[in-house]
């Protein structure tokens, strides 16, 4: 198997970066028999080399030298390595060519300083645990404001009123400041330990007593902070966005927000509270390198039609459609996220800087990051406004049918009236109809059509639209729009590339070295019913559910006849499945998903914890992050025990890391 292997490195004139390994293809930490990397665009370095065999765990590390004659067996381990001949090593732990780690939201976190919710520095300790137990990576989901109107619609962590901004809610109070009026700090410690003894988020009362908070301190610290030298060489930093984010904010406050706790937002408010963000997130990202662990960020395909960016440039945006996902499994009216569309040309006029900077930004705080809904660089679900539901959309960019392409299909199955915009009755915003018909000017003809995604029973002109006519289209669609991206940060890209793929998806992200995800089950050959884990691809990030879906306990109760195949085909074992899945299992389970040859195995925290008959979950429906087919779901799931407690989870701790390690 061939690993591509790059990394940023500052050299010296006539330096240059070498790797070496435990394997004997990296040299078996021999640096007199470490490889040189090549450098096509300074400062990255890389290099490609066939290992034959990752199902042991292969560490490596780079180190940067003009002369690579003096130790001849310097291994990394050695704590004097940085002071030895001319060889210096990075630093941190040695990286994996096969990681494992959890997947949690912040806003999930819990520990005893929590203040309702999960916060930034809740990550530290969260940190703490990875390590323990052998993990080498955090995966969050997005982390940007959402706060539009300071209710529990708030809590959708997918609708970002900015791809910069830092969602306020996950400031630690404690590191902020000391409120100096005691009855003050006593008031909001009870506050703290209400909020937090919950068994699930209460997004308005954190929301609330949170921006109190804010109020007070800004009234007592807000002036000094924004004379101080961090500050000014923050705000020099970020301006470019941050003076829009909250001069929009500021401008276009809806009347549920207008005042908080009776305060007034001003611009310098925001910009202390971003200050903040941006220093507490940078810490936990410092925290999570220096003990060796990877933060893995999520960049969600949409934004809010209400957000900063889609207000100060809408020429990037289709206003008059709405993203969504067709029909599946998930949802059999199809989602409609209500997120304006992109204009992809408009993009491409600048080379793409919005997205570039978005990416940027982001690598402000990870080393890694999911591209949430990666088909949406190849083609998007369009649903036109104000259609509801999802079976009214189409893909875009697509090729639609001209009439002569399907003269010989019946006259009913289209809509009569050819002022329709997009085929849909503006009388009837969802209706259903077997072809949606387009106007306007399209390919040189003014009457063009799309095939209704459920619409089977056209036949060949069917399958030809969704499955043959786009491979190439969308092909080159991706490769426009995602390979300026990825090479704009050396951060790990990872794409959610579930649902309805095309051919040309894999064949892309394979080309730009884009991680894809695998769940057991979502097979994506079609006649599988599981998917088979030996056979993922290296390039691939292998786990047993998304935030989307049920979690390992829940999907075994969900379909027990499936649940049976499942036990008896895939975990080879004989007789009826037990009616709940038991810790062990859940711990067969994870070590198979642990044994693939996935470059990281990322799994749940209720995943990870369903080994434990003691620390899990009792209430396994507690355990559900989102459901998908509900638009307005109330995204409030909190772990049920705090990090604290894991930490001191021996027995469990030993487990998770004798999976992990062998």
């Amino acid at each position: 198997m061939t690993i591509y292997f790059k990394t940023r490195q500052q050299t010296q004139w006539g330096e240059t970066v070498y790797i070496s390994g435990s394997t004997p293809e990296l040299g078996e930490w021999d640096i007199n028999r470490a490889l040189p990397l090549s450098c096509p665009n300074y400062p990255e370095w890389q290099i490609e080399i066939d290992i034959p065999d990752i199902r042991e765990i292969v560490e490596y590390k780079y180190f940067v030298t003009n002369d690579t004659q003096g130790d001849s067996r310097l291994r990394v381990n050695d704590t004097h390595k940085e002071t030895r001949g001319n060889v210096r090593w990075e630093e941190g732990e040695n990286h994996r060519l096969k990681e494992a780690g959890i997947a949690i939201p912040i806003f999930s976190l819990r520990t005893k300083n929590s203040f309702g919710i999960g916060d930034f520095s809740d990550l530290k300790q969260l940190i703490d645990w990875a390590k323990l137990t052998g993990m080498t990576v955090i995966q969050t989901l997005p982390i940007n404001d959402t706060t539009r109107t300071h209710t529990r619609a708030d809590s959708y962590p997918y609708n970002a009123i900015s791809i910069y901004a830092l969602h306020p809610l996950y400031l630690d109070l404690n590191a902020m400041g000391r409120l100096k009026d005691p009855s003050r700090r006593a008031f909001y410690k009870t506050k703290q330990a209400e909020l937090n003894a919950l068994p699930t988020l209460d997004y308005e009362a954190v929301d609330h007593y949170k921006w109190a908070f804010f109020k007070e301190l800004y009234a007592q610290e807000g002036e000094k902070v924004l004379k101080s030298k961090p500050f000014a060489a923050f705000f020099a930093a970020n301006k470019t966005w941050l003076l829009p984010y909250a001069e929009t904010i500021t401008n276009h406050q809806s009347p549920q927000s207008l005042t908080i706790n009776h305060l007034p937002l001003t611009i310098n408010h925001l910009f202390y509270l971003q200050f903040h963000a941006d220093k507490q997130m940078r810490a936990a990202k410092d925290y999570a390198r220096a003990n060796g662990i990877i933060l893995k960020g999520d960049i969600p395909i949409g934004i809010s039609r209400d957000s900063v960016e889609a207000l100060t440039d809408p020429q990037l945006f289709n206003l008059d459609f709405q993203a969504g996902a067709p029909p599946d499994a998930f949802a059999t009216d199809g989602q409609n996220w209500g997120f304006p569309t992109y204009n992809w040309e408009a993009m491409a006029a600048d080379d793409y800087q919005w997205w570039k900077n978005r990416f940027r930004k982001m690598a402000d705080y990870f080393d890694a990051y999911r591209i949430d809904h990666i088909l949406g660089f190849f083609r998007i679900w369009q649903i036109p406004v104000p259609g509801t539901s999802g079976i009214n959309g189409f893909f875009s960019p697509a090729l639609p049918f001209t009439a002569e392409e399907i003269k010989d299909y019946p006259q009913e199955l289209f809509i009569a009236d050819r002022t329709c915009q997009c085929g849909l009755d503006p009388q009837s915003p969802d209706n259903q109809t077997t072809i949606i018909r387009g106007s306007g000017i399209k390919r040189g003809v003014t009457a063009w059509f799309h095939p209704r995604i459920t619409a089977t029973e056209l036949g060949d002109l069917h399958w030809d639209y969704f499955y043959r006519r786009h491979t190439e289209f969308w092909k080159q669609e991706g490769l426009k729009h995602l390979r300026p991206l990825v090479e704009s940060t050396s951060m790990l890209a990872c794409g959610e590339d579930l649902g309805m793929i095309p051919a040309c998806v894999p064949e892309v992200m394979r080309q730009l070295r884009i991680l894809s995800l695998e769940i057991e089950r979502m097979p994506k050959s079609p006649g599988y019913e599981f998917t088979d884990l030996h056979a993922l691809p290296y390039l691939s990030v292998c786990s047993t559910s998304t935030h989307d879906m049920s979690t390992l306990r829940g999907w075994w109760l969900e379909d027990s006849e499936k649940t049976q195949r499942y036990y008896n085909h895939v975990l080879k074992q004989d007789g009826l499945a037990p009616g709940e899945l038991t810790p062990e299992l859940a711990e067969m389970i994870l070590r198979n998903h642990l044994e693939a040859p996935s470059r990281l195995t990322i799994l749940p925290f209720q995943d990870w914890l369903a080994i434990d008959k003691d620390r899990r979950n009792p209430d396994i429906e507690a355990e559900r992050i989102n459901i998908p087919s509900d638009p307005n779901h109330y995204w409030r799931y909190r772990m049920h025990l705090n990090i604290e407690d894991l930490l001191a989870a021996d027995e469990l701790n030993r487990n998770i890391q004798e999976l992990i390690c062998g």
